[in-house]
């Protein structure tokens, strides 16, 4: 059972009113999108509030905002932001609404977005919400993202490395291009099992070369950690 709380260097994620807990996913995407001098963050299903707020550590000059559908979650977010003193605002709102209604540009979109599809479901509902596309297609997600979008802007994503290939292509049709996939490695010798992708406007491009590269998480051993998971995620964790 997950504890109700999670302690990084520079900040305590209170968790006991979120479906979806801290996790590994979360704190990738934290650590790998691009970061920003300045400008507007947006975080799409921001849960606990766990990567708009590593992203405020990163980017103090930034103004980030978190967008989650459930309101207990949303409510734990802004409690969780709050308490950093960090420039960061929470809005109770489907992204479908919130892109329908917001005449702001963002500067970089993140998301940890749900990715079962049609799968088995757990009893609560709020729990289903968060891990199942049903209320957020990743056509729905990549809409909204491409809306919000400034020029100059970057979305990144973290997924499923089995859905790269689909995700990729349904961006590209809404004039999104992958630049860059990090494809992540549990463990030395394994496959790997999600992938970070970051993507830019196509501005005309036809083709664009993917920069693609790993990480890999462990070595060997459980909980034996590689030297480039350890310095991505220095600031954070407060041990590994």
């Amino acid at each position: 059972m997950a504890n109700d709380y999670f302690s990084f260097k520079q900040f305590t994620i209170h968790q006991d009113r979120c479906a979806m807990k801290v996790g590994t996913d979360g704190v990738l995407l934290g650590v790998l999108a691009p970061t920003i001098d300045s400008g507007r963050i947006l975080d799409i299903g921001t849960g606990t509030g766990l990567v708009g707020i590593m992203l405020s550590q990163r980017c103090p000059q930034a103004m980030v905002t978190g967008v989650e559908l459930d309101a207990n979650a949303a409510k734990q977010a802004e409690e969780n932001a709050t308490s950093t003193g960090w420039k960061i605002k929470i809005i109770n709102k489907s992204i479908q609404d919130f892109s329908s209604q917001c005449e702001e540009k963002f500067d970089l979109i993140v998301s940890n977005p749900p990715y079962f599809i049609n799968s088995l479901k757990a009893p609560e509902k709020n729990r289903n919400t968060a891990r199942h596309t049903d209320e957020l297609s990743y056509e729905e997600l990549i809409e909204s993202a491409e809306k919000l979008l400034s020029e100059e802007g970057k979305f990144s994503v973290i997924i499923p490395y089995s859905e790269e290939e689909n995700f990729i292509g349904i961006a590209n049709k809404r004039n999104l291009i992958a630049e860059s996939s990090v494809r992540i490695i549990p463990k030395v010798g394994k496959d790997p099992k999600r992938s970070v992708i970051t993507f830019c406007r196509c501005k005309n491009k036809i083709n664009c070369n993917i920069n693609v590269t790993e990480l890999v998480i462990e070595k060997e051993e459980r909980h034996c950690y590689s030297d480039e998971f350890k310095n991505l995620t220095a600031d954070f964790y407060l041990k590994h």
